[in-house]
């Protein structure tokens, strides 16, 4: 874990539930496995943020935290937030989720909040901001399925995908010290448009966009693939999320006048 002084309270990082039906009782959710990546690897309090869409005010949500960590999902963002198409039958999405994450990442951008977003919550961010998705990249010309391979779960997030160039100069190339990743991949939606504010940080072989930040905040990043997945086993998750941890902290810092 990120060493912290001792005397300081952690930096809270809100996570946006899901919505599932767990049997027959609804449920709000996130991974395990971003909470502790939040709490192991960021060196911060992680605090679940139930999907109650408009009876949570979002910028009264945002001045409670000190970063917002955005999870992967099953679930696609509905097309109709970027003027998309309808969805194909059978694809899921969670409205709940959209209606607290969409509000909620604009609003943790207008007053500084450090985001970090996942596969999911990249699209999210993009969506949030103005751009557009390609709901199946596999169909897109050109463009190589980046969907995961079937399996366990282990399977699914423990496989190598592709590697993703990351842009020259940086804010990942930086972190990685490296020009290129090796990553997974579990995704059928993509960026298709970029957002006005965003700026691509990395791309696959086949030129989809695969990490982004955002050009004027302290620190907005959006990565496609997982590097919460044994984080504290991969070089650029523990840099990427140490990175996190430390916007959140400055902020705390900030806040209290220290």
């Amino acid at each position: 874990m990120p060493m912290a002084d001792s005397t300081d309270p952690l930096p809270l990082v809100g996570l946006p539930c899901c919505t599932r039906m767990v049997g027959e009782r609804p449920t709000h959710w996130v991974g395990e496995k971003y909470i502790t990546a939040v709490s192991d690897a960021a060196g911060a309090m992680p605090l679940l943020v139930p999907a109650l869409g408009g009876r949570l005010d979002p910028e009264d949500v945002v001045r409670r935290l000190d970063g917002l960590l955005l999870t992967g999902s099953p679930s696609n963002v509905e097309p109709h937030h970027y003027d998309g198409t309808p969805s194909a039958e059978g694809t899921l999405h969670d409205a709940p989720r959209d209606a607290l994450a969409l509000p909620l990442i604009r609003a943790a951008i207008s007053v500084g909040l450090p985001v970090l977003a996942i596969c999911r919550g990249i699209q999210e961010l993009n969506v949030a901001l103005g751009g557009t998705l390609h709901q199946r990249v596999h169909e897109v010309a050109g463009r190589i399925d980046h969907r995961a391979p079937k399996g366990t779960a282990e399977q699914r997030y423990a496989h190598t995908a592709h590697r993703v160039r990351l842009i020259p100069g940086g804010l990942l190339e930086r972190l990685a010290g490296v020009g290129e990743l090796a990553v997974n991949s579990l995704h059928a939606q993509g960026i298709d448009r970029l957002a006005p504010t965003l700026a691509a940080e990395a791309e696959a072989p086949d030129g989809q966009i695969e990490a982004v930040r955002h050009c004027a905040a302290p620190f907005v990043v959006g990565v496609q693939w997982h590097p919460e997945y044994r984080v504290l086993e991969n070089a650029f998750g523990r840099a990427l999320f140490a990175a996190f941890g430390a916007a959140c902290r400055h902020l705390a810092h900030a806040r209290r006048g220290r």
